[in-house]
């Protein structure tokens, strides 16, 4: 359904449908079809003879002021996972949160499939939940009650987003609050 927009009190504005229609749009500024070099990087991937900033490329890129050694092979002394398409691991790696637990073999799981898999992210997913759970159960397992709410930012959006702190827990209560129902009307 074209929709046209005309302003009653200025007849010398453009309809609607002359301003979004790219045909018109080139019409009224004298351009044809053909000529799009007003869009930024258009014909970037014409003939090498006709672009512009032939004459100062290279192929490789010069790297003359630039003298890099490719770092030595940093050691694994935990399990450092890496997709299924590269060879091997990346010659440094971050071994701050090593898998452990029930997350840990999701994640091996995970990493056996290729990353155009929805399988590996979904499972990926998945291991973050849980490593969230075992980490609340560990907190409690070490005597340390965790501060939820203090977590959640609960103090902050008291403080700046009253509205919303008191949105969010009418609805949180009105949903506990039909959930005890629920539970009791089946007893």
């Amino acid at each position: 359904m074209d929709t046209v927009i005309t302003p009653s009190t200025d007849h010398q504005a453009p309809r609607y449908a002359d301003k979004t229609d790219p045909v018109e749009h080139q019409r009224q500024h004298g351009r044809t079809a053909e000529d799009m070099s007003h869009i930024p990087g258009w014909g970037a991937d014409l003939d090498r003879a006709n672009r512009p900033a032939v004459p100062m490329e290279r192929t490789p890129p010069r790297l003359d002021n630039v003298h890099w050694d490719a770092p030595a092979q940093q050691q694994p002394k935990v399990k450092v996972y890496h997709s299924i398409e590269r060879p091997g691991i990346t010659p440094v790696f971050g071994t701050s949160a090593p898998p452990a637990g029930l997350s840990g073999k999701l994640r091996d799981v995970a990493y056996r499939f290729s990353e155009n898999d929805i399988r590996h992210w979904m499972i990926l997913l998945a291991a973050d939940r849980v490593n969230v759970g075992e980490g609340l159960l560990s907190d409690l397992a070490h005597g340390h009650i965790p501060n939820i709410l203090g977590e959640m930012g609960a103090g902050a959006e008291w403080r700046h987003n009253r509205a919303g702190f008191v949105r969010k827990a009418v609805v949180a209560s009105a949903a506990v609050g039909l959930a005890v129902y629920l539970l009791r009307r089946r007893r």
